[in-house]
């Protein structure tokens, strides 16, 4: 299948990279040019431009962070959507609103283009081993056109029926729950280290008999062994998507008091210059609040028991 595919980060690369070892013929396109290097010398054709990427393509993908990062290259200049055909599929498999994803299906079905909103769940990883969960919705033929990339990406499909914004409210929901273990997680570790027990040993003990989730293995484990970098998902994209949630609460006065707090919590840390961290990191912040840690905002700026140093803070 010729395929077109924008966003070649950490993720995208990924999967990009299993789509050309699957044999379809592949055009990417990243706003800066090395990182399609690596996927050039595999056999794909590096595009110019967006709109570039998609001439031809039956598929395009687009794998990126943000919505200003997807309307930028679907109707930026030399936009992705001026390229393609009448007829042809754009499979959005980035985190984003659900207001965005709205307009992506609209302004296609303008042009005769079909629209799927695909986000996928996993890290790095798991995209390099195709093992990513992929939420769908859009036109059932359109979905249909895209499932052999989806099998080569994912290792589930979960299909949510034709209103494609359906699959980005999934996904933002999911983030939140993510974050508010993290959140949690956090919390919890601040308080037994504040009595002197190993939060490893904490986590062993409640994930092993109390709560058995792969979610807490996995974060738990990162937040135990203060494992943030290099991040699988940056901290400045969680705040981003507990943005998201919010926003899609306040559309159907869906009240979300945690996703307030975790929200508040990732500024903080954003404020200390955590933000290229893992998200995970946002277990620092309750470690800083209970006077474990110190946190830095910037070059030299100590922050102590979340508290700027000078600013009514004792030094630590």
């Amino acid at each position: 299948m010729k395929v077109a595919f924008i966003g070649l980060g950490n993720m995208g690369s990924a999967m990009a990279r299993n789509l050309l070892r699957a044999g379809h013929d592949l055009a990417v396109y990243n706003r800066t040019r090395r990182a399609a290097d690596p996927l050039e010398k595999d056999g794909a054709r590096v595009a110019a431009s967006a709109r570039e990427a998609a001439v031809g393509a039956e598929v395009l993908v687009t794998m990126l962070a943000d919505d200003a990062a997807v309307e930028a290259v679907i109707f930026g200049d030399r936009g992705a959507i001026e390229g393609l055909a009448r007829g042809a599929v754009h499979a959005s498999m980035s985190t984003i609103s659900h207001a965005l994803s709205r307009r992506l299906a609209a302004e296609h079905g303008t042009r005769g283009q079909l629209y799927v909103a695909a986000p996928v769940f996993g890290r790095p990883d798991a995209a390099a081993a195709g093992k990513l969960t992929i939420v769908a919705a859009g036109p059932a033929e359109a979905i249909d056109r895209c499932r052999p990339l989806f099998e080569v990406m994912g290792q589930a499909l979960e299909i949510l029926g034709d209103d494609a914004p359906q699959a980005n409210v999934v996904k933002i929901g999911g983030n939140f729950l993510l974050a508010s273990a993290i959140e949690t997680l956090g919390e919890a570790f601040a308080l037994v280290r504040k009595h002197g027990i190993d939060p490893a040993r904490f986590l062993e003990i409640v994930n092993g008999r109390l709560v058995r989730s792969p979610v807490y293995e996995n974060y738990g484990a990162i937040i135990a062994h203060q494992r943030f970098q290099p991040p699988g998902f940056k901290l400045r994209h969680g705040l981003k998507d507990m943005r998201l949630a919010l926003a899609a609460g306040d559309e159907v006065d869906a009240p979300l008091p945690i996703a307030g707090l975790v929200r508040d919590h990732y500024l903080s840390a954003m404020a200390w210059g955590w933000a290229d961290i893992d998200w995970a990191g946002l277990a620092k912040v309750s470690a800083v609040e209970a006077g474990l840690e110190q946190a830095r905002e910037g070059p030299g700026a100590t922050i102590a028991g979340g508290v700027k140093a000078g600013a009514g803070a004792p030094s630590r």
